[in-house]
C-alpha cells in the first residue's frame, strides 16, 4: 500500500512539473540554461515574431526565418528578456519603437538582415545593452550621436557593412555619455568599447581624415577589433592602409580658366575650360541662356588628386551662341561659379571654301521643335537667328499635299511660338522654317501627322452598332412568326441575309401580304445601313417585288 501510494505522489509532481512548463512553439524547441529558459526556432516559417511568447524567457533565438521586420509591441510581454538572436533572417527595418518593454536586455543580435539603416533612438528602451551584432547588413551611415543611449556597450560590430565616411566624434563622444550616466557626471570610465569596423567600402579623403587620424592613435577605451582597415576609394588611394594614408583637410571647390573672355568668328570651333581643385573632389556642371535650345558635349577629367578639368566644346559657332558660360563647381563643404564671356562675331562677306556646311549655307541657325499636337491643330516653337548683323526675317511654311493647303508666315528672329488650330484631322503635314526668300535646307523641317477625329469614329461606331442590333433583332424573331413570314413573297430569313451581306448595295423587301387578319404584323420600310445611311426608295421596291414574283 505503502509503495502505491508512492507511485501516486511521483506522478503529482510529475504532472505538476509538466503543467508548470511554459508552451513552446510548434517546430521550436526549448530548453532550462543557467540562465534561464531559452526558446530557440531555427530554419522556422516565422512570417513575423511571435506575441504570445512567455514572460519567463530569458533568450529568444529566431534564426533562418523570413522575418522582415520588428515591429513596434513585438516584445510587449518579455520585460525580463535578456538576450535577443535575430540572425541570418531578411530583417529590413525596425521600428522606432520595436525594443519597448526590453529594459533587461542585455544583446542584440541581428547578423546578416538587410538592414539599410537603424533607429539609433530606439536605444534609449535598453540601457543595460551590452552587445549590439550588426555585422553583415546594408548599412551606409553612422550618425555622430549613435551611440548617445548605449552608454553600456561594451561590443559594437558593424564589419561587413556599407560604411563609406564615419566621423571620429561617433566614438570620441562615446565616454561623454558614459561620464554622464553617473549622477554627478564623474570623471570615471566605467569600460571599453570593443568595436569592429572592417570590411566596408571606405573612402579615403578628407571627410574620413578625422577617422584616419583616429584609428593611428586610437587608445582606450575605444578599441578595435582589426586596426588594419582598408581604402577601397577613391582610385588613388584604393587597397592603402589607413595607418598608411595621409589625407588633406576639406575645402570648397577654387576654379580657374585659361581664358575668360573669348572671341571667335561665325563657324569656327571653340572650347571653354574650367578647372576645379577641391576636396573632396568636386562635380562640374555648366549653365547658360539658350542651353535648352543649344546642347553642346561636355567631357570631365580628373587631372590630378582633388583637381577636375571641365571642357565644353562649340562647334560651327553661331551669333546665337553669344554669351555668359557659368561653369559651377560644387562638393560636400560648397561650391564656387566662374563666368567666361563668349563673343561670336559675323562671318565676312565671302566664306572660305573650307568654312561651309548646312548652317552657313541658310546664314542662319534655327532649331523648329513640335510642342503640343492634337486633332485639328498644332503649336510650334523655334529659336532662329541670322549670322548677320543685320535684322532678318523669316518664313515658316505649313503645306500639305492631302490637304492641298499651304500656310506662309513671315516673322522675326529669336524664339517665337505659333499655333494653327484649323488642320484636317489625320492627315500629314510639313512645317519649314527658313530665312525669307531662301528654300528651307535640312534640319529647317518637321513632319507631322494630325490625329484622327475620335467624333467621327465614334459616329461611324454608332452606326455599325444600330446595324447589328436591327440585324439581331430581326433574328431573334419568335420561330412561329418566323416560320409564317417565310410563306410571303419576301422571306426574311433571305432579307436579313443580304441585308448583312450586302450592305453597300441598298436590298430591296417588298411587303408581304401577311395571313394573319389580326393586323398584328405591319408593313414597316427596311433600312439597312450601306455606310453612307442608305434608305430603299419605293423604286427599289417595285424592283424587288418584281424579282421576288417572277
Amino acid at each position: 500500500m505503502a509503495s502505491v501510494f508512492h507511485y501516486f505522489l511521483l506522478v503529482l509532481v510529475f504532472l505538476d512539473t509538466h503543467a508548470a512548463q511554459p508552451f513552446c512553439l510548434p517546430g521550436c524547441t526549448c530548453s532550462e540554461e543557467s540562465f534561464g529558459r531559452t526558446l530557440q526556432c531555427t530554419s522556422v516559417s516565422l512570417g513575423k515574431i511571435p506575441g504570445n511568447l512567455s514572460e519567463e524567457f530569458k533568450q529568444v533565438r529566431i534564426e533562418n526565418s523570413p522575418l522582415f521586420e520588428m515591429p513596434q509591441g513585438s516584445f510587449i510581454n518579455m520585460s525580463t528578456l535578456e538576450y535577443l538572436w535575430l540572425n541570418f533572417n531578411n530583417i529590413s527595418v525596425i521600428h522606432l519603437g520595436a525594443l519597448e518593454h526590453l529594459p533587461e536586455l542585455r544583446e542584440l543580435r541581428l547578423e546578416g538582415n538587410k538592414l539599410c539603416s537603424v533607429p539609433w533612438t530606439a536605444f534609449r528602451a535598453t540601457p543595460l545593452l551590452r552587445v549590439l551584432d550588426l555585422k553583415r547588413n546594408k548599412i551606409d551611415a553612422l550618425p555622430e550621436l549613435a551611440l548617445q543611449f548605449l552608454v553600456s556597450l561594451t561590443y559594437l560590430d558593424l564589419s561587413s557593412n556599407r560604411l563609406t565616411v564615419v566621423s571620429k566624434s561617433v566614438f570620441l563622444n562615446w565616454p561623454a555619455y558614459q561620464k554622464c550616466r553617473q549622477p554627478d557626471c564623474g570623471a570615471e570610465i566605467l569600460s571599453s568599447l570593443v568595436v569592429a569596423l572592417h570590411d566596408n567600402p571606405w573612402v579615403c579623403d578628407c571627410r574620413l581624415r578625422g577617422l584616419v587620424q583616429f584609428v593611428k592613435s586610437i587608445t582606450l577605451p575605444v578599441i578595435l577589433v582589426n586596426s588594419y582597415l582598408i581604402c577601397q576609394g577613391p582610385l588613388s588611394k584604393a587597397g592603402q592602409l589607413f595607418h598608411e594614408t595621409e589625407l588633406s583637410a576639406c575645402m570648397k571647390p577654387q576654379i580657374s580658366t585659361p581664358s575668360a573672355n573669348i572671341t571667335i568668328r561665325v563657324g569656327q570651333n571653340v572650347t571653354l575650360r574650367c578647372l576645379a581643385q577641391a576636396s573632396p573632389s568636386p562635380s562640374i556642371a555648366w549653365t547658360y541662356p539658350l542651353s535648352m535650345w543649344r546642347e553642346f558635349d561636355v567631357l570631365t577629367s580628373s587631372t590630378g588628386e582633388d583637381t577636375a578639368l571641365s571642357e565644353l566644346a562649340i562647334p560651327a559657332a553661331h551669333l546665337v551662341d553669344s554669351g555668359n558660360y557659368t561653369c559651377m563647381a560644387s562638393n560636400s563643404i560648397g561650391k564656387s561659379s566662374l563666368v567666361i564671356s563668349l563673343h561670336v562675331q559675323p562671318a565676312q562677306a565671302l566664306h572660305a571654301p573650307d568654312s561651309l556646311s548646312i548652317s552657313s549655307e541658310s546664314n542662319a541657325y534655327i532649331d523648329l521643335r513640335v510642342v503640343k499636337q492634337t486633332v485639328h491643330g498644332i503649336l510650334l516653337e523655334w529659336l532662329a537667328v541670322a549670322d548677320t548683323s543685320k535684322e532678318e526675317w523669316f518664313t515658316l511654311y505649313i503645306a500639305s499635299d492631302e490637304a492641298f493647303r499651304k500656310e506662309v508666315v513671315h516673322i522675326g528672329p529669336g524664339i517665337n511660338t505659333y499655333a494653327v488650330d484649323d488642320l484636317l484631322p489625320g492627315t500629314k503635314y510639313e512645317a519649314c522654317l527658313s530665312l525669307e526668300g531662301q528654300p528651307p535646307h535640312q534640319g529647317q523641317c518637321v513632319a507631322f501627322v494630325t490625329g484622327r477625329d475620335a467624333g467621327g469614329l465614334e459616329a461611324r461606331e454608332r452606326l455599325l452598332h444600330v446595324t447589328v442590333v436591327l440585324c439581331v433583332v430581326l433574328l431573334a424573331v419568335p420561330v412561329g412568326a418566323y416560320a409564317w413570314a417565310a410563306q410571303g413573297p419576301c422571306s426574311c430569313s433571305k432579307w436579313v441575309l443580304r441585308c448583312c451581306l450586302h450592305r453597300r448595295k441598298a436590298p430591296s423587301c417588298p411587303p408581304a401580304a401577311p395571313q394573319s387578319k389580326d393586323g398584328s404584323f405591319r408593313e414597316h420600310p427596311a433600312v439597312c445601313d450601306d455606310g453612307e445611311g442608305h434608305i430603299d426608295t419605293e423604286g427599289d421596291k417595285e424592283k424587288g417585288g418584281t424579282e421576288d414574283n417572277s
